[in-house]
């Protein structure tokens, strides 16, 4: 019997099979001894290379990936079994591969089992932001993959964090990226000293995804078992969603399944009625907190309120309709696909977003589900005038002398509901002691399919940014 030692990953067995087979050394007379390898810069192969006289073998790429992947399956014997099908394909055995042979059909199950632990890495770590105090890194995460697949997980975080710095902590090892470099760990001690730096307390991050977690979960369409198998109970420890998920189980259970959204829909009322909206409101307390107005109904289906943004003595106040799919999750105007054509725009007009404020007159997003995409929906004129209240006080309190309105919505906030967009374009208009510029919204760029067509309105927007500019100026 031949004893081979190698460290524990794929280049190291490779290059010491290549040798084996120049030897020709049969499966059954070498015993693969596996050893833990210390603390390197991720990325660097075994010492172990392949000798001069190694044969050259020719696998398909089909084996190749097969054999690659299965090398991450958590299995003492995986070197020898590996070598087993290496060695029957370099003889000419080609069933070795296929899943109709015995060690073909368990190496597909092997390679299938890494794969899906790989698709459930990037599905269920869930980095939580430290202290900033602390220092770096920036995020950490505790996972217990089924499988060996730290080192592939990490190359795909690295790739799609930025410049972030980051930890993934698992029971075996842990993956660190400094901004620049990663770097794999593969001792239990220090994997374990790394587990502690995970935060206690959920982040704001988390917190508002577990309202919005809470808002679209449906009890009448649970799926009890569909839901164990697209997120299996192992992975809900390290989920924040976890913690809800027992509880809204347990209440669809216990009659929530049958009634469903119906207390939402009972709220809705029966068919809307025009009406001033000082005179549909009921007589109540004025709310003391945006995110504690019910003065429309919008704030049901929201994940959050929309407040303005910018400072106080600014001199340009740009008023667009409602916040979108994006600021309702950020709570933040003009974060989206329109928030970005807008900072391009007033690039161009030489307006700093840093000395402009942005509001919406509807601070609410509202939408219709389509799919699993929320649309967006215009708001009715009662919903603009239920929200006066707040654009009145942005008003009062920002010394905006020129406002810039976005779109038909925000205009109609200013000057009610007939006022239209193309009689107030090219026009600076008087209100009270202020200016008004009506313009296009940037959404409306983003839905032209033309692209002539979209670059006219985009110089529409600047020029209208430009003008409010010049207005501000003197």
């Amino acid at each position: 019997m031949r004893v081979i030692a190698i460290d524990d990953d794929f280049d190291a067995w490779r290059a010491a099979a290549l040798d084996a087979l120049a030897q020709g050394l049969a499966p059954e007379s070498v015993d693969w001894r596996t050893s833990q390898a210390a603390p390197a810069l991720f990325g660097d192969t075994a010492a172990h290379a392949a000798s001069a006289d190694a044969p050259q073998i020719r696998v398909s790429r089909e084996l190749a990936a097969l054999l690659k992947d299965a090398a991450h399956f958590r299995d003492a014997r995986r070197w020898s079994f590996l070598y087993r099908v290496l060695w029957r394909w370099a003889r000419g055995d080609r069933a070795a591969a296929s899943p109709a042979d015995e060690d073909g059909a368990r190496l597909y199950k092997m390679a299938k089992a890494v794969r899906r632990a790989q698709h459930d890495m990037i599905a269920y770590v869930r980095f939580r932001q430290r202290d900033a105090s602390l220092g770096a890194p920036e995020y950490v995460a505790w996972y217990e993959p089924d499988h060996d697949v730290l080192a592939w997980g990490a190359e795909h975080f690295a790739a799609r964090m930025g410049r972030s710095t980051w930890l993934i902590a698992t029971p075996d090892g842990a993956a660190m990226f400094d901004g620049e470099r990663l770097q794999l760990e593969r001792r239990r001690a220090l994997a374990s000293e790394h587990a502690s730096q995970h935060p206690d307390t959920p982040d704001a991050a988390e917190a508002l995804w577990m309202t919005y977690y809470r808002s679209i979960f449906n009890p009448a369409r649970l799926n009890e078992s569909a839901l164990e198998q697209h997120m299996p109970v192992r992975f809900w420890k390290g989920l924040p969603e976890g913690a809800l998920i027992p509880q809204l189980v347990s209440d669809a259970r216990g009659g929530a399944r049958r009634v469903a959204q119906a207390p939402r829909v009972g709220a809705l009322g029966g068919k809307a009625v025009q009406v001033e909206a000082n005179e549909a409101q009921p007589e109540r307390d004025a709310p003391t907190s945006l995110d504690t107005c019910r003065r429309c109904d919008l704030w049901r289906n929201a994940t959050q309120a929309v407040g303005g943004a910018g400072p106080a003595d600014a001199r340009i106040m740009l008023l667009g309709e409602q916040p979108g799919d994006q600021e309702d999750l950020k709570g933040e105007p003009f974060v989206g696909p329109a928030g970005q054509l807008l900072d391009g725009a007033m690039q161009r007009a030489g307006v700093p977003r840093e000395q402009v404020y942005l509001t919406n007159a509807v601070k609410h997003f509202k939408w219709e589900p389509r799919g699993k995409r929320r649309l967006h929906k215009t708001p009715a004129q009662q919903e603009v005038e239920a929200c006066s209240y707040w654009l009145d006080q942005e008003l009062q309190r920002t010394g905006a002398r020129v406002i810039v309105t976005l779109g038909a919505t925000a205009l109609s906030a200013l000057f009610g509901r007939r006022a239209t967009l193309s009689a107030h374009i090219g026009r600076v208009v008087p209100y009270g002691d202020r200016l008004v510029v009506a313009t296009y919204h940037p959404s409306y760029a983003l839905r032209q399919n033309d692209e002539a067509a979209r670059e006219r309105t985009v110089a529409a927007i600047v020029a209208a940014l430009d003008q409010a500019r010049e207005l501000a100026s003197k």
